[in-house]
């Protein structure tokens, strides 16, 4: 009985969270290291050009925001395979693009904009271009995760059915009729039907 229930309770734990809570998730990991990675951006920006420096943070931002979507966000409930991580560059192609063009607009009106304006500008493309990430990821990039999770739910409960089955009809297997003929001293009588349970 008791692996039954670890496998029900493992089971319960590998239900992929709904949209509000995935979205939830993405803001908390992709937020969280987007506010992180943006100010690694500033301070890389000092030693190199900033879109090179907005570049080397969004491939190591990228690589780590994809294997935490993947195990927490989405609920696949096992690490980002390298189809997954493509895609998720991709995308992250994309977020690139749409922050470089921000900020590129940005030095465009103002020659020397302050960090804090530089800062807001980065962050509001990041979260439009964050938006949309969601949507592609949630939608096209980890989507096979979540039915494949449903899918295997699904098996595994056609498991225990089909053992259930194969439980009884060998239960009833077990039980057999056997005829005994009962004797009594000099005398034989009809066979009488016993049943006869294991």
């Amino acid at each position: 009985m008791k692996p039954q229930l670890a496998q029900q309770a493992k089971t319960v734990g590998d239900v992929a969270p709904g949209p509000f809570a995935s979205f939830v998730r993405f803001v908390v990991c992709g937020g969280g290291i987007g506010v992180l990675s943006s100010g690694a951006v500033a301070l890389l920006a000092d030693a190199m050009p900033w879109a090179v420096a907005n570049a080397v943070i969004t491939v190591a931002s990228t690589v780590l925001c994809t294997e935490l979507h993947a195990l927490f966000t989405f609920g696949t409930g096992k690490r980002a395979g390298w189809r997954q991580h493509w895609q998720s560059a991709g995308s992250a192609t994309a977020a690139y693009a749409v922050t470089s063009l921000a900020v590129l607009i940005l030095h465009l009106v103002q020659s020397s904009p302050g960090m804090l304006t530089e800062q807001v500008v980065y962050l509001s493309a990041s979260g439009l271009a964050g938006t949309g990430r969601f949507l592609v990821l949630r939608l096209f990039v980890f989507a096979g995760g979540r039915s494949g999770g449903q899918d295997q739910d699904r098996k595994q409960g056609q498991d225990r059915n089909r053992d259930r089955v194969f439980a009884r009809k060998t239960a009833g297997a077990r039980r057999r009729v056997v005829s005994v003929p009962t004797r009594l001293p000099n005398r034989v009588l009809t066979p009488a039907a016993f049943a006869v349970g294991s």
